[in-house]
């Protein structure tokens, strides 16, 4: 009786979950203007009205007949919304408005999937493969939350419709400087016999030896990356890589996306307004522009080790849960967990700093690494979700870590991994330095 007194337990809090992480997607899209609903917002992703259907498609694919055994109603959509894209090389989609289905016909599946999926998770008896695949759809969907969020920061203010978050912070001003982070181990990934959720790729834990370094106390700031633009880093082929010179140049890149020039005036693209520059908040950039800046301090971006160390190592040689301790985050640690929709000045949050003293390295931005995206030794991919993982083992990605003010608590976790592109813009990542 405990046992199954348990697992109904267990499956009314992912239900739950489940519904909170329905409620920020949904907020996100009630951003958007009716009107603006087919725009692509960024041109290597789907228009938004792919996303509405997405979310429920895939929640749908994955349960339907794993753990409800029900048959479809729609075919069709099950297909045309089952996978994003991502693609590398330059190839970028040409479809059409025209040829998306209209909005009600997207809404009108979208509600019918979530009512029958509602009926059936209600029934369903809980065991270990329903409990990991309510995990894996709840934490696809907070990935959306914060990925469509980025999308929609691109759309000009007068598409949305404002939604007032928490205050903004008044930070005193730090001064930058670099931290001492001694010798010692980084535990990277998870057990297998860990009790909490982790993707495929969070597997297995393994102890990486990490010399001492120095690493930045703060994230590079958009006021230390305009001195960067200031002193030519952008036509300066020395800072740049073969394929960072080549991508700058072909698509004119020569400013972070969320900057613009209005009437000789740096302006910030926020998600509601443009405002002045905000030199303390953290700079924004793709993975090859955080190396050149780095190449031009005479520095490196910390590999996903280095990184780890810094976040959660001691001097002792015990590693933290978290890099304040193991007390779960709240909003005194970090801009995380949906507080915000734009940064924070760093250093805002120094109840969240590690031993070491190294702030925000969870929230404020997402940190580039300058580790490519690859399997630990005992990998195993997902069998219900090969691609998720595998996909992208591709020697073209990067590791990210850390979160950003659109990052989902449970996200944080010390052995989550994020990805992208060397030449992606869009996301909410920066990145700090480090000295060997």
């Amino acid at each position: 009786m405990l046992a199954a007194s348990g697992l109904a337990q267990e499956r009314q809090q992912l239900l739950a979950r489940l519904a909170d992480a329905r409620r920020q997607t949904d907020e996100v899209f009630r951003l958007l203007r009716q009107e603006f609903l087919y725009d692509r917002p960024i041109a290597e992703r789907h228009r938004i009205v792919f996303y509405i259907g997405h979310l429920e498609a895939f929640d749908w694919n994955l349960m339907r007949e794993r753990v409800l055994s029900v048959k479809t109603f729609n075919p069709e959509f099950d297909r045309l919304f089952a996978f994003g894209i991502d693609p590398v090389g330059g190839g970028l989609p040409t479809d059409q408005p025209a040829d998306w289905p209209s909005i009600k016909d997207v809404r009108d599946y979208m509600m019918q999937v979530r009512e029958a999926l509602d009926t059936g998770l209600a029934r369903m008896a809980t065991d270990e493969t329903a409990s990991l695949l309510l995990q894996v759809a709840i934490e696809h969907r907070l990935m959306h939350a914060e990925t469509l969020a980025y999308m929609l920061h691109q759309l000009d203010p007068s598409n949305k419709i404002e939604i007032r978050a928490s205050l903004e912070l008044v930070a005193n001003p730090m001064r930058p400087r670099m931290l001492q982070i001694p010798a010692g181990v980084a535990t990277l990934g998870l057990s297998g016999g860990a009790d909490e959720f982790g993707w495929d790729n969070e597997y297995e834990a393994h102890e990486v030896s990490v010399p001492g370094f120095e690493i930045d106390q703060f994230m590079v700031t958009n006021g230390d990356y305009l001195k960067f633009v200031n002193a030519g880093g952008y036509e300066n082929r020395v800072f740049w890589d073969e394929e960072g010179w080549k991508w700058k140049t072909e698509q004119n890149i020569s400013k972070p996306v969320f900057w613009n020039r209005v009437k000789g005036e740096w302006r910030y693209r926020t998600m509601f307004s443009r405002i002045p520059m905000p030199a303390n908040w953290p700079v924004y950039v793709s993975h090859a522009e955080a190396s050149a800046y780095a190449r031009w301090a005479g520095k490196a971006l910390p590999s996903e080790a280095q990184w780890h160390r810094a976040a959660y190592g001691t001097a002792e040689s015990i590693e933290r849960k978290y890099p304040w301790g193991d007390e779960a985050p709240d909003a005194k640690r970090g801009n995380f967990d949906f507080q915000r929709w734009d940064p924070t000045p760093v250093g805002a949050f120094p109840q969240g700093s590690s031993a070491f003293g190294t702030a925000d390295m969870l929230g404020n931005g997402w940190e580039w690494t300058s580790t490519v995206f690859a399997s630990f030794e005992g990998f195993e991919p997902f069998p219900f979700y090969p691609g998720y993982s595998t996909n992208f083992f591709d020697g073209k990605h990067y590791v990210i870590k850390g979160g950003s003010g659109r990052t989902a608590a449970c996200m944080l976790r010390r052995s989550f991994r994020n990805w992208f592109q060397a030449h992606y813009q869009y996301v909410y990542a920066g990145f700090r330095c480090v000295s060997n």
